[in-house]
């Protein structure tokens, strides 16, 4: 395996995946909003999520997955219905100085639905699988992309939530907080139009 193209693997993954959109941002959101402890289920639950749309990738399936009749409606409905409800929730957050712990954060199931619903996970893995290669045999490429792709999911992930915690560490003001919350909220809904848009488009 040539290492020069594993390099331009890694950063196209960290450029595009890595990117802000629904899964990232709100994960960033939820450890704004609840700390890394209380996210990290939701945020174990959207890795899942999102490498089961790197098997379907890899595997050559995503082209036909939207054009079937029943999932590419519902993934489109799950997706819109998740994304409203996770933004009320981490608009309406209590801030962290006034921690109430009847407040819970999304759960690991959540992360699920979003990591396999999200619209931009389709496109921009599938860009970057399809553009770099990084060995000459087809079936030790998608392997080795696969495997390379997971680590930079866990790792881009893991990176927001804590770019999402660091920010609440500093709004100890319940006013900063809840603007924090609401912003956070309001941008994970606009990603998450642009990248219906830019999928269905």
């Amino acid at each position: 395996m040539n290492w020069e193209p594993v390099l331009s693997l890694i950063l196209a993954a960290s450029a595009v995946m890595g990117s802000p959109g629904p899964a990232t941002i709100s994960i960033a959101a939820v450890g704004s909003a609840f700390c890394v402890g209380r996210a990290i289920p939701y945020m174990i639950g959207l890795i899942a999520g999102t490498t089961s749309v790197l098997v379907v990738v890899a595997l050559g399936l995503s082209a036909a997955l939207p054009s079937l009749p029943a999932i590419g409606p519902a993934l489109t409905v799950a997706s819109i219905a998740y994304v409203v409800w996770l933004a009320w929730k981490i608009a309406t957050a209590p801030p962290l100085a006034t921690f109430d712990p009847a407040s819970a954060p999304p759960p690991l199931w959540g992360g699920v639905i979003l990591g396999i619903a999200n619209p931009k996970a389709y496109v921009a893995i599938a860009a970057v699988f399809a553009v770099n290669r990084v060995a000459a045999d087809p079936l030790a490429d998608a392997l080795a992309k696969t495997a390379i792709l997971a680590v930079m999911i866990v790792a881009i992930h893991i990176v927001w939530l804590l770019a999402g915690a660091s920010v609440a560490r500093l709004l100890t003001h319940p006013l900063a907080a809840r603007i924090t919350n609401v912003t956070l909220a309001a941008a994970m809904l606009v990603a998450s139009l642009m990248a219906l848009l830019a999928r269905h488009g």
